[in-house]
């Protein structure tokens, strides 16, 4: 079954009087009749290689920005009023799910569908957390059970630029070979990161690794088991008997590095790094784009994290 769906909804009187009003401030005149929006980083960086240079392909989420956290301007509102096609991930960013539902008649993409997700169970089963963390996490990100972080893993991507090549056929049938073969050829340079990835964690001293929040989940398949600080958001606080845990952990592990994260504060990583006298180096999740000549590139972005993983671990 298809993984995407066309919908129309009637626009609200409301929603269409603020539409009106800030058309000045969408994104403006495009070089293309074709649209498509992402909700945020990876989304948008498989969107744009498979579409290629005949769409325009518009990220919600500015740089910089936290993508939980993303509210929607009157200016990204009209562009996923305009769009052809939506690429989204359901539940990880509520005032996306809630625009779509509003006002989309576009072709939609939800990655979340798209790719197969970890449960938290699965998440979890080795974990430090206690019984209720499950529970907690569930409220962070809807009652789907499930982490979001998909892009972690890179053969995951590779399904979701095959939903999306599908997507953009269906709004652009005359392109729909062009789509296809972008998506194949992402298929396979995103199954050489894989191969990477394997080949670089294959043979490391240490295989645990302490990050601020569980966004790395889908690396465990390389080998390596991810402890969070925090939860699954960035920003949730860790309990006294989390850090403690922690704490015995880096020491019973030899870890020698915490890792924080680029778009988070990097304070809870930097004081338990400090309590127990091991480094800090920074891990990114690729929620958005990076800083410098790879910033927008998610493959090096990825080879990028792959370098750290392997300097902490001893690979």
């Amino acid at each position: 079954m298809s993984t995407f769906a066309t919908r129309s909804r009637a626009l609200p009187l409301v929603t269409a009087s603020l539409l009106l009003a800030g058309c000045g401030a969408s994104s403006g005149a495009s070089s293309s009749d074709k649209q498509a929006v992402a909700g945020f980083f990876p989304l948008a960086w498989v969107t744009e290689r498979v579409a290629g240079d005949g769409w325009e392909v518009t990220n919600l989420t500015q740089p910089g920005g936290e993508p939980h956290d993303l509210g929607l301007s009157i200016a990204a509102t009209a562009d996923l009023d305009e769009a052809d096609v939506i690429v989204f991930e359901h539940e990880f960013q509520p005032a996306v799910d809630d625009a779509i539902e509003n006002i989309s008649d576009a072709t939609l993409v939800d990655a979340a569908e798209a790719v197969e997700l970890r449960s938290l169970e699965e998440s979890h089963e080795d974990g430090h957390e206690g019984e209720g963390a499950e529970e907690g996490h569930e409220e962070e990100h809807g009652d789907s059970g499930t982490d979001p972080h998909f892009w972690q893993d890179p053969l995951l991507m590779a399904d979701l630029a095959d939903e999306v090549a599908d997507a953009l056929a269906e709004a652009d049938a005359d392109g729909a070979a062009t789509y296809r073969d972008n998506a194949q050829e992402l298929r396979t340079e995103l199954e050489q990161l894989d191969a990477d990835f394997t080949e670089g964690l294959a043979d490391c001293e240490r295989d645990t690794v302490v990050v601020s929040h569980e966004a790395f989940g889908y690396l465990e398949r390389y080998g390596l088991h991810f402890e969070g600080i925090a939860g699954l958001t960035p920003d949730a606080e860790p309990t006294p008997a989390v850090l403690a845990e922690l704490e015995d952990l880096i020491a019973a592990e030899g870890i020698t590095t915490v890792f924080s994260e680029r778009l988070a504060s990097p304070a809870m990583a930097e004081s338990l790094a400090s309590d127990t006298g091991v480094e800090t180096a920074v891990l990114d999740p690729i929620e958005g784009p990076g800083e410098g000549d790879d910033a927008s590139d998610y493959v090096a972005l990825m080879q990028q994290n792959l370098a750290a993983l392997q300097r902490a671990n001893g690979c």
